[in-house]
C-alpha cells in the first residue's frame, strides 16, 4: 500500500511543471523548479504545447477538472505560505512533501528552516533529483508507524517555534487513526502556528456521490482502497477543534475559479473531489 501511495507523488509535480510552460499571465501556479524534479522524459513532455494539452486531457479523463484543481490547490498553498512567512512564522514543515518544491522556492531563500517529511522512498528520490538547499532538512518517516514529534525533534525542529504546516494531497492515503495521530502531534504547536491541508470528500469514498469521476473511484477506492480517509466539509472544523486548531477557510471550486482561473482567463471545470483547509493554532 505504501509503495502504491509513493508512486502517486509524480502526478501533482507534472501539473506544476506543465503550468510553468504556460504564458506567464495564464499560469495557475508558478513553479520554475518543478520540471527538475521529474525524470528527463517527463520533464520534456510538459514543454511542447501539443503534448501538454494531451496530458491535461488525460488528467481530466481521470476526473473532470482535475488538472485545474491540483494546479489551484498548489497556488492556494503557495499563497498561504507567502502570507505566513510575511507574518513571521519561524519554521515550515511539509508533511508528505513528495516532489513539491515549495520549501525550496519560497522558504529556504528566506533563511527559515524547512522540514520536508515523507516516506523514505520519496525522500531518497527527491534527494537525487535536486541538491538540497541550505535551511532544508529532509525527514523520512512512515505516518502510519513513526513518531512525528520525536522524528522532527531529532531533525532539529523546535516545537516552540511558530510554524506553518502544509499537508497537501496526503490525508486520503492514511487511516483515520494515522490522521488523528498526526493531528495529535500538531496539537502541541506554538500558538499562532498555521496549518494548510487537503482532504477528499467522504461521500465520494463511501460511494454516495461520484463527482463524475468513476475512473478515479476505480483506481483509488475500489478494489484496493488506496484512498482510505475522507471528510465532509461540515466536519472539518469540529475535528480540528479537538486538537486546538481553528478553521479559518475552506477553498474549493468557487474560490479557485474566482481567485485563479478567471483572472488568468482560463476556462474549464474544477474538480470538486478535494478541498483545501487553512487553520490557525489557538
Amino acid at each position: 500500500m505504501a509503495d502504491k501511495a509513493s508512486g502517486t507523488a509524480y502526478g501533482p509535480i507534472v501539473i506544476a511543471a506543465g503550468e510553468w510552460w504556460m504564458p506567464e499571465g495564464q499560469r495557475l501556479v508558478t513553479d520554475d523548479l518543478a520540471a527538475a524534479m521529474l525524470p528527463p522524459v517527463m520533464g520534456w513532455m510538459v514543454r511542447p504545447s501539443l503534448l501538454r494539452r494531451w496530458l491535461m486531457a488525460m488528467t481530466d479523463r481521470e476526473a473532470p477538472g482535475l488538472w485545474n484543481a491540483i494546479a489551484c490547490r498548489k497556488r492556494y498553498l503557495d499563497d498561504r505560505t507567502a502570507e505566513a512567512l510575511a507574518d513571521g512564522v519561524a519554521a515550515v514543515v511539509l508533511l508528505g512533501a513528495g516532489f513539491d518544491t515549495r520549501g525550496y522556492r519560497l522558504v529556504a531563500p528566506r533563511g527559515i528552516p524547512d522540514f520536508e517529511v515523507d516516506m523514505p522512498v520519496n525522500i531518497e528520490a527527491k534527494r537525487k533529483r535536486m541538491p538540497v538547499p541550505r535551511h532544508v532538512t529532509l525527514v523520512p518517516i512512515d505516518f502510519e508507524a513513526g513518531d512525528l514529534s520525536a522524528t522532527l525533534a531529532a531533525a532539529g525542529y523546535r516545537a516552540a517555534d511558530k510554524t506553518l504546516f502544509i499537508w497537501e494531497g496526503v490525508t486520503q492515503y492514511l487511516t483515520e487513526s494515522a490522521v488523528r495521530t498526526t493531528l495529535g502531534h500538531l496539537s502541541g504547536a506554538a500558538p499562532g502556528s498555521r496549518l494548510g491541508f487537503t482532504y477528499v470528500r467522504k461521500d465520494f469514498l463511501d460511494g454516495t456521490k461520484d463527482y463524475d469521476s468513476p475512473r478515479t473511484y476505480r483506481r483509488f477506492v475500489a478494489p484496493d482502497r488506496l484512498w482510505r480517509f475522507g471528510l465532509n466539509p461540515a466536519d472539518v472544523g469540529p475535528l480540528l477543534a479537538e486538537y486546538g486548531w481553528q478553521e479559518t477557510e475552506q477553498a474549493g471550486v468557487r474560490e479557485y475559479t474566482e481567485r485563479y482561473l478567471e483572472p488568468a482567463g482560463r476556462t474549464g471545470t474544477v474538480s470538486d473531489l478535494e478541498r483545501c483547509v487553512y487553520a490557525v493554532k489557538s
